[in-house]
């Protein structure tokens, strides 16, 4: 169900929060996080509701939507909306739109729709601060999530992320690579144990995932880690062997092969948003790997 308020005030949704919880039961109950979006566009909006409904599946929450819209406008609005039911997943959704002198105070309309003594979590889909903890929405959260890949620059995007950093941000091209980092760390921690002599990280340019990527294995590694555009593959030289991880760009299953061994096909498609925001509502705490893999971007060699 979805109810609009359209030039409303906060006082007046929450009071038809109340309302549809009690007419069709306690749906705030049992709420382990409040997850607050902060597009910038309009655009962005009802894919990332999308992402967060089916995370709220795994993470029960109230998701809080916060978009601007005419900030030269004369007078403050508020338009409210509220989802509940198949269309919020497993809590409510509350999508604030703010026009006028309010779109530069987003946190304080956010506020009153908090959920007491439950962690709050703000996520960037778009276009994010450039230190996030600073920001009036940052402030409020425990943990801030980002997203390179949407960014306009996604490799200056993702290298920016170390100067703003704080305990308790992370990116969701972090999170897009999770399953390479498992697979290449397996395949290392078998014989022969040599120390690594040179990396190799091949794809798109536009792939942030793929520079932390390089960043997380620089940081990891004495030898030189080179930042390549081309074939999606990740090669980790060794003296009498060579491991290669590599898929087509747009295929869902990867090979792992190594040098006299025949190659191991592996699934490994690329990572739904929804899934990495449900991977990053699992830790509420700093990320200290995630840090390491930022800084170790500027041992990265591209071309």
């Amino acid at each position: 169900m979805i109810v609009d308020l359209p030039d409303t005030t906060t006082n007046d949704i929450n009071k038809k929060i109340t309302a549809l919880r009690e007419e069709g039961g306690a749906i705030t109950l049992g709420r382990v996080l409040t997850l607050v979006i902060a597009p910038d566009t309009e655009d962005l909006v009802e894919d990332a509701i999308e992402a967060a409904v089916a995370a709220s599946r795994e993470h029960p929450c109230r998701i809080i939507v916060v978009v601007p819209q005419d900030r030269l406008a004369t007078n403050p609005r508020l338009d409210g909306q509220l989802r509940v039911g198949g269309d919020a997943g497993a809590g409510e959704v509350v999508v604030l739109r703010i026009a006028g002198p309010l779109s530069n105070h987003a946190n304080s309309v956010v506020l009153p729709f908090l959920l007491p003594d439950t962690p709050v979590v703000a996520w960037w889909p778009g276009t994010a601060p450039a230190i996030p903890a600073e920001d009036p929405l940052g402030r409020l959260a425990i943990r801030r999530i980002t997203d390179a890949t949407a960014a306009a620059d996604p490799l200056a995007s993702i290298k920016s992320r170390l100067q703003g950093y704080t305990d308790g941000d992370t990116d969701l091209a972090w999170s897009r690579i999770t399953y390479w980092r498992a697979l290449l760390a397996s395949a290392l921690d078998q014989p022969p144990y040599e120390p690594i002599t040179s990396v190799l990280v091949s794809g798109l340019e536009t792939e942030p995932a793929l520079d932390i990527l390089a960043g997380w294995l620089a940081s990891r590694v004495e030898g030189t880690v080179r930042r390549a555009v081309g074939e999606l593959k990740v090669e980790l030289v060794r003296p009498t062997e060579t491991v290669t991880l590599s898929r087509p760009q747009e295929g869902v299953t990867a090979t792992l092969s190594r040098t006299a061994r025949p190659g191991a096909l592996l699934p490994l498609p690329r990572r739904e948003t929804r899934d990495c925001l449900a991977e990053d509502l699992r830790r509420l705490d700093a990320d200290e790997i995630y840090h390491e893999a930022l800084a170790g971007m500027g041992k990265v060699q591209y071309g």
